[in-house]
């Protein structure tokens, strides 16, 4: 009777052990108004689910997994799951970015009097004829021997594209290059003997070299493990980005 009884004790706490935990929440904004299709990423396991039109998801986890918040319009938020979020729902706010309104020109109008007017709106015949010539210099074409590259330098091959079906990537490969440069910093190019203004340059030098980058793109998340897997794909094309420069 004790075998048995321990037998079944046993097969309960089994199940209870390989069950899988869910962390159950709901996404809102400032406001306390519920947010729809928000992308909230396990970084553990790499799932993806989006929240429904009433702000609320559900995502397999557990104690000490990180979550990702992430819309369109919205500071980006991270959330390190607790015991009392598997055992109760996990409320989180998203706040907007803020858009910075363009500074609008306020031109002067007519005074009525005569003089001043005449000083705002009759240009010197020396300044008409300098934009005219100005304009005139804008609209022709450049030579296409200015903008070719010089020898020995990277070009981006061109190619057809390619497309990527029914998922959208949150960011491409100008956001990643931004971040790069942003979380790298100059110092980090400066010790590279990279120049400030070859530092896009560089960047899309390595990315094309073939960089890994398909899960940043998709998510718009580039992690530390990713920054340091960047850094040690530099040291493989570091060398080839600077012979051509140094030949003679």
């Amino acid at each position: 009777m004790k075998l048995k009884l321990f037998f079944f004790l046993f097969l309960i706490s089994s199940i209870t052990a390989s069950a899988q935990s869910y962390i159950f929440g709901k996404v809102t904004s400032e406001g306390s108004s519920e947010i729809q299709d928000v992308n909230v990423i396990n970084i553990r396991t790499d799932e993806l689910v989006l929240s429904n039109s009433d702000g609320h998801f559900m995502i397999s986890g557990k104690a000490g997994d990180e979550l990702r918040f992430i819309k369109p319009g919205y500071e980006r938020l991270a959330h390190i799951v607790s015991q009392e979020n598997i055992q109760s729902p996990l409320n989180v706010s998203l706040v907007r970015v803020t858009i910075q309104i363009p500074e609008v020109e306020v031109k002067q109008g007519l005074t009525g009097n005569l003089k001043i007017d005449s000083k705002i709106y009759n240009k010197p015949k020396k300044v008409e004829k300098l934009s005219s010539e100005i304009g005139k210099y804008i609209a022709q074409k450049s030579d296409p021997r200015i903008l070719a590259a010089r020898a020995g330098e990277f070009v981006q091959p061109k190619g057809q594209g390619f497309s990527i079906g029914k998922v959208k990537n949150q960011w491409d490969d100008i956001d990643l290059m931004k971040y790069l440069e942003a979380s790298l910093g100059e110092d980090y190019f400066a010790n590279l003997k990279i120049d400030k203004s070859q530092i896009d340059h560089f960047i899309s030098y390595v990315l094309a070299g073939g960089f890994e980058r398909k899960k940043i793109l998709k998510y718009g998340f580039c992690s530390d493990a990713d920054l340091n897997r960047f850094q040690r794909f530099v040291l493989t094309r570091i060398s080839s980005y600077r012979a051509p420069q140094t030949q003679k």
